[in-house]
């Protein structure tokens, strides 16, 4: 998943509330603008070039540092991609509507297009089109609040804005006062932002081969900063020395960013606090947290060799998107990590779902034993060991505490319980997308009920978890004390029955599942211990099979046994795959709304699209697996009518827990579609169609938006920001349900991260990857 950018729409003038994103990098001119001038360089040999900053004083040195605007690109050199950013999206006046925020004229407008009464000629929903710029619909502007590399302090050598944004979570000033959660508290002017960062685009540089996209300008820029030596651009100048280097410089552009943003009164305009305590996160051992819930195998250690605490792993990657806390943390998903660190899963099953015989550590007839020791190769690897990590690591949802050091692990200091950053072992590894907690109205834990985290593993083929703490919450307890329960509980998988394995998307049968005529799901848990029935237990003629005894069987449904429970969450997806819970179309985002328009909490998933066969068949079995009279195990063929291939455009479904009051007492939901992307080729109304949904976003009143991923390669037009018009008063009209287009991105740009500030004045969108397929010279 990745981010877009929002661009200014109208000239009128500015009257109170702007929207922000985060954006990525795209390619430039032959030249690149010219930056702010850099910091003198050091004084260096004749003959090196200069960059973006002046020479030092003493003449041809080094090079300076580019100024804060300068994008790292070699004078008469094309840069192969933009760079990402955050943008500021902001409402500027009511104009006629009687809104009072960005959200509020949004709704105003669909009512009147739904009422026939949309003022001509005025513009709405924004027209589609794939444009290499941000546009949105009149009576909003935006702003670039940070992009790619730029500093966050005013340190000369300190942190700097990471790459592809992702996520974006906002904390207004003030916004703990009378135990307040942070949602839409506190000012809506001034605040903190959390801002992710999922990776680099492109190919790294690799010994004998020059990096491309956005890894070749980052080497630029490290040349050009004299970080790097080498010619960068000059395959045969790297070699081990070389990627060395631009790893570990690499892995700080990883993590995520918390910064404090201002808004200019007199304009509107979004900027950073620079002589704010911002703090960055990455994936060096200068960040640090403790896996919670699990034991490791083995002890990690930081960027020089050393040994770290038992339980402590050195920083964090690949941090898609996340959640906002009511006590205050972030959660970050740490998503793709088996391309940094290897997968300890990767043994078992090909990129195309299909189970491997024999696989070595993982057969069926033997105890599993995965190997998670630190890999030899990897996108972060070096010939240096201290450069890898264990495999049980990564791929956690983190909890970030944001402005604590980076190096502060939970538990680290004993004067200060419950503070410090720490992964969530006890929801397991998995392509953690977000996370999602079941919160009241005011966006606050539920009183004398255990903490309900919601989760979505975001691969083809991957389940919705929900974990519940062993201990109830208590009003007033002290954020030490809320923490600390979650350190144990039970992890459950969704199995959404009678889901259609061919589709994802509809029942058996082709029924589309309504809000009323849902279809039925139950949470299994998943542990040895389980006592719920195995959803596979009766297509294999065992149909009183526990969870708990599958799990630990050698040889059911052609997987090794588990061992432990430690397996079991550090082989998530293979547990799930073991027991027959259904496969699902890559839930990317997961949202609880506890303001629903249909006056019941739901839990709103986005499911992006499945590009891929599934793992298991409708019944729950190993699609590609047979079993002898003799017990023994052998590959078979794939049936055709076993290849969840067909699901391009994605949709967006919600679950409704059986006890929507207390949800973590519920052991059974119903689901229902709620809106289904498109092709516009086909659709009736095209100007609506979008395809690929991403991340989701609850606003203040329960109004549902959401951002798209790869809506370009299904209808041709750039991604965006939508709002699902679910307001009941237009239930049977054409408009019910339909996404209403309000930002679109600039060329091959994703859009994700949306958020609101405070007072919904301004939204915040990340603009990840322009110009990462297709060529683009934004910003």
């Amino acid at each position: 998943m990745s981010s877009r950018l929002l661009r200014l729409a109208t000239g009128a003038m500015l009257l109170g509330s702007s929207l922000s994103l985060t954006a990525c990098d795209g390619d430039a001119g032959p030249s690149g603008p010219r930056g702010a001038d850099g910091d003198d360089g050091a004084p260096g040999q004749p003959g090196t070039p200069g960059r973006d900053g002046e020479p030092g004083p003493t003449g041809p040195g080094s090079q300076g540092q580019p100024g804060p605007g300068a994008v790292a690109r070699a004078p008469g050199v094309e840069a192969s991609t933009p760079l990402p950013a955050v943008i500021a999206l902001t409402f500027r006046g009511d104009l006629g509507t009687g809104a009072t925020n960005l959200a509020e004229y949004v709704k105003a407008r669909v009512n009147q297009v739904v009422a026939g009464t949309l003022p001509t000629p005025f513009v709405f929903p924004l027209s589609p089109a794939s444009t290499d710029s941000v546009r949105t619909v009149p009576g909003l502007y935006s702003t670039t609040v940070i992009k790619w590399m730029d500093p966050i302090t005013f340190n000369k050598s300190g942190a700097r804005f990471g790459a592809n944004v992702d996520y974006i979570a906002f904390f207004g000033d003030g916004w703990s006062a009378q135990g307040n959660a942070p949602q839409y508290q506190g000012s809506g002017a001034a605040g903190w932002m959390w801002i992710n960062h999922e990776y680099i685009s492109g190919s790294k540089p690799r010994v004998g081969t020059a990096p491309t996209g956005q890894h070749l300008d980052f080497a630029r820029f490290l040349r050009n900063s004299g970080t790097l030596s080498n010619a960068v651009t000059d395959g045969t100048t790297w070699q081990d020395d070389a990627v060395a280097t631009y790893n570990k410089e690499w892995k700080k552009q990883v993590g995520g960013s918390w910064i404090r943003v201002v808004q200019d009164p007199a304009t509107g305009e979004w900027a950073v606090d620079r002589n704010a305590g911002n703090v960055r996160y990455d994936a060096t051992s200068a960040t640090q947290a403790k896996v919670v819930g699990m034991t490791l195998s083995g002890v990690d250690h930081d960027d020089s060799g050393a040994a770290l605490p038992p339980g402590v792993v050195a920083g964090t990657h690949n941090n898609c998107s996340g959640g906002q806390t009511p006590w205050g943390t972030i959660f970050t998903g740490e998503e793709n990590a088996q391309g940094v660190y290897g997968d300890p899963e990767g043994g078992l099953w090909t990129g195309k779902n299909d189970w491997v015989a024999n696989a070595p550590g993982m057969m069926p007839g033997a105890p599993l034993a995965p190997d998670f020791s630190p890999p030899v190769s990897g996108d972060m690897v070096s010939k240096d060991a201290s450069s890898s990590h264990l495999k049980d690591g990564y791929g956690f949802l983190t909890e970030v505490d944001p402005g604590q050091p980076a190096d502060l692990w939970y538990g680290k200091d004993a004067s200060k319980p419950g503070v410090g950053h720490r992964k969530l072992g006890v929801m397991g590894r998995a392509r953690w997308e977000n996370a999602a907690i079941v919160v009241d109205a005011n966006w606050k834990l539920l009183a004398d009920q255990p903490i309900v985290v919601y989760g979505g593993d975001d691969r083809r083929g991957g389940r919705i978890f929900k974990f519940v703490s062993s201990r109830p919450y208590k009003a007033g307890m002290a954020k030490a004390d809320i923490r600390a329960l979650l350190d144990e509980g039970k992890l459950y998988a969704a199995h959404l029955a009678g889901l259609d394995n061919n589709t994802g998307d509809s029942l058996v049968g082709g029924v589309v599942p309504t809000d009323e005529k849902p279809g039925q799901g139950r949470w299994v848990e998943l542990s040895l211990g389980s006592t719920d029935l195995a959803p596979n237990g009766e297509a294999w003629g065992q149909p009183t099979m526990t969870v708990g005894t599958a799990l630990r069987d050698v040889s059911y449904n052609a997987i090794g046994g588990f061992t432990d429970d430690d397996q079991v969450r550090k082989l998530l997806w293979t547990a799930a795959n073991k027991v027959g819970v259904m496969e699902l179309n890559r839930p990317e985002d997961l949202e609880w709304n506890p303001k629903d328009p249909s006056g019941s909490p739901l839990l709103y998933v986005a499911f992006t699209e499945h590009g891929d066969p599934t793992a298991l068949d409708q019944q729950g079995r190993v699609a590609t697996a047979s079993r002898g009279q003799d017990g023994t195990w052998a590959v078979k063929t794939r049936a055709a009518t076993e290849n969840r291939s067909t699901d391009r455009v994605g949709s967006i479904f919600a679950l409704r827990e059986a006890n929507a009051a207390a949800p973590a007492s519920s052991r059974t939901f119903s689901f229902f579609r709620v809106w289904k992307g498109e092709s516009a080729a086909t659709s009736a109304a095209p100007e609506y169609s979008a395809a690929k949904p991403d991340n989701l976003l609850i606003d203040r009143d329960g109004g549902v938006w959401f951002g798209t991923d790869g809506n370009f390669g299904v209808n041709k037009v750039a991604d965006g920001v939508y709002y699902l018009n679910q307001n009941p008063a237009h239930r049977g009209n054409a408009h019910f349900r339909r996404a209403f287009r309000v930002l679109s991105m600039p060329s091959d740009a994703e859009a994700t991260g949306p958020a609101f500030s405070a007072d919904m004045k301004t939204l915040f969108v990340s603009v990840q990857h322009p110009g990462e397929d297709q060529f683009s010279v934004w910003p």
